[in-house]
């Protein structure tokens, strides 16, 4: 017969640390973001933006992120990753390119074996702020205060791309835990 531990012998179990790798994908800027989550208390591990030259051929360009991106996941082992949908049509050309971006981001965070999963901007301003329409600044301020940062990352990618990773701490448990029911 197994028997309970003594009240005063019992050990308070602490939930697992999830980390999860944001990115804010594009050609120019890519910003990446990632954060740990233990039960509902969030930190930031690592916020910075890969940058490539204007002037460099776009094959190159995308070379240089998923290099740098696979080095990150190397470096900091996320368990997990989430990526900003591409929500923009006024410029077709930007969209293109913006879109190979996320490709090669997306074949990096493959190869490093993480699972990816994607939000539109109006569901990541909703996770962090509670308002699907929330300004730019409201978001980076959201972010500010649920990471206990005493600035909001800069630039505004780097800033974007953890709002990203807590959208998706956030919601990915209640995505699985609906998933669970009939």
């Amino acid at each position: 017969m197994d028997m309970l531990p003594e009240p005063g012998n019992r050990r308070a179990t602490r939930p697992a640390t999830r980390i999860a790798l944001g990115i804010d994908p594009g050609t120019a800027i890519v910003g990446y973001a990632i954060v740990a989550a233990q039960g509902s208390e969030l930190s930031m591990i690592v916020c910075d933006v890969i940058t490539t030259p204007a002037h460099m051929p776009l094959p190159q360009r995308l070379q240089e992120i998923y290099t740098r991106l696979s080095e990150i996941i190397a470096t900091y082992h996320p368990g997990e990753a989430a990526m900003e949908e591409l929500f923009f049509a006024k410029n077709a050309r930007t969209a293109l390119t913006v879109g190979q971006a996320r490709g090669v981001a997306m074949l990096a965070l493959a190869n490093g074996g993480l699972s990816i999963a994607e939000y539109t901007p109006m569901q990541v301003k909703q996770a962090v702020s509670g308002y699907g329409s929330a300004k730019k600044e409201q978001v980076g301020e959201m972010v500010r205060i649920l990471l206990k940062l005493k600035a909001i990352p800069r630039p505004d990618d780097a800033a974007d791309a953890a709002a990203v990773a807590i959208c998706h701490l956030h919601t990915s448990p209640l995505l699985s835990a609906s998933s669970l029911v009939p």
